[in-house]
């Protein structure tokens, strides 16, 4: 005789999702919606993150609505509320969580987030006992995920979060247009792109035809940024249509003539409750400086949250779906804390669950773009990181205008 009674039936699974947006957010949400809801979990939805679970919670019910994964952000909203103490917010919220999590019968969490939010649910499992799953989010693609790139038989250790391709195909999209713009003014268009920790995202630019690349992993000390405007001035000559596109990262540090260091650009003094402050404008010092230096026209464009925003993107459908098939692994053997993650780099466009493992929600951490994939000399993206790239955004292919009209020399 078999039972009609699914496995967790009468639990309750509730999701949220925090930090800054990205385009698989509402995909990430629907997979894991689905899949619980398969094994029998009444489902909620967390609104505003932690936020959601302060006060008298902001909670909706998820369960056998339709939900469009689709589009991009997240329906459920998000914050960069913090729940434990912080130099922002003193206030010790972890009681109010507590209480909102008996009040509304929550069994099992799933924080969808990066470093800060699952940090933070991590936390809570250890200290309080809640039962909770992370699940990766980021489009600057920096979370430790341990996920294997096999490179001409060697093996790197890359990262692939959900948000990262949707957002690296939409900067590698905006730089090939861009890019007429600059030709047809015979500029330096400047571009930069979020990415405060880790260059992952600066290379979609690359990607889209940029000519030279700056990531925070390398500094701009005073030397370096003088052998970077010898570099620009040598691309720029060589350019047949005097044109070209710089990609930078808004993490970069970069050496400040007045002051004699090398420091951060503030787009504000203002941090979040986890302490991050918010980058924005080098880009135009860089382009100000070419100018300045080189004598070069050069303009500043800065891609903002354009990276965040737009519909999710498929290889991001295939990811978020495959990692959504490793919670429910997690779930039914109940192995809380942890975060399901990509092993390796399929050489495939098709992403099982048997690609995946989970790695501890304590251990996430931070991964820079490794040495690899970035040649410090060059200032650009090497060979295997565009062979990383070409695995989950399939091979670059830019606009070109390639007529070369003779030139009319004067009768006299």
């Amino acid at each position: 005789m078999t039972s009609k009674k699914k496995l967790f039936k009468g639990k309750t699974l509730a999701i949220l999702t925090g930090g800054g947006d990205t385009p698989a957010l509402n995909s990430s949400i629907e997979s894991v919606r689905n899949r619980a809801s398969l094994l029998g979990y009444k489902v909620y939805g967390i609104r505003q993150g932690w936020k959601g679970l302060l006060g008298d919670g902001d909670i909706l019910d998820l369960t056998h609505q339709p939900y469009d994964g689709f589009y991009g952000g997240t329906a459920l909203r998000s914050s960069r509320t913090n729940p434990f103490p912080s130099s922002k917010n003193p206030e010790n919220r972890v009681p109010q969580i507590l209480r909102n999590f008996e009040r509304y019968g929550i069994d099992v969490l799933v924080s969808i987030g990066g470093d800060d939010t699952n940090g933070a649910a991590k936390r809570l499992y250890e200290t309080e006992g809640i039962p909770v799953i992370g699940f990766p989010k980021t489009i600057d693609n920096d979370l430790r995920t341990r996920t294997i790139h096999n490179f001409n038989g060697k093996e790197i250790e890359g990262v692939l979060c959900p948000g990262f391709p949707s957002a690296a195909k939409g900067i590698m999209e905006f730089t090939d247009r861009i890019r007429t713009t600059a030709e047809s003014h015979s500029r330096i268009l400047v571009l930069e792109v979020m990415g405060r920790d880790a260059g992952w995202l600066a290379g979609g630019g690359f990607f889209g035809g940029a000519e030279l690349s700056l990531v925070p992993e390398y500094e701009m000390t005073k030397e370096r940024k003088e052998f970077f405007f010898e570099s620009v001035k040598e691309a720029y000559m060589k350019s047949p249509k005097k044109a070209l596109v710089i990609v930078v990262s808004e993490g970069v540090k970069w050496y400040d003539d007045a002051t004699g260091k090398t420091d951060f650009v503030y787009a504000s003094s203002e941090v979040d409750e986890y302490g991050h402050p918010r980058f924005g404008g080098i880009s135009g010092i860089i382009a100000s400086e070419i100018y300045n230096k080189l004598g070069i026209e050069a303009r500043a464009q800065m891609t903002g949250y354009y990276a965040r925003s737009g519909e999710c993107r498929l290889y991001d459908r295939r990811l978020t779906s495959t990692l959504a098939d490793k919670v429910v692994d997690l779930l039914l053997r109940e192995e809380y804390g942890q975060m399901p993650v990509l092993s390796k780099i399929p050489t495939y466009q098709e992403l099982e669950e048997f690609n995946c493992s989970s790695v501890d929600m304590g251990s996430i951490g931070n991964r820079s773009l490794p040495e690899e994939y970035y040649n410090i000399d060059k200032f650009n993206f090497t060979d295997a990181y565009v062979d990383f790239l070409t695995h989950i955004l399939g091979k670059p292919n830019f606009l070109q205008f390639n007529y070369d009209f003779p030139v009319v020399i004067p009768k006299f």
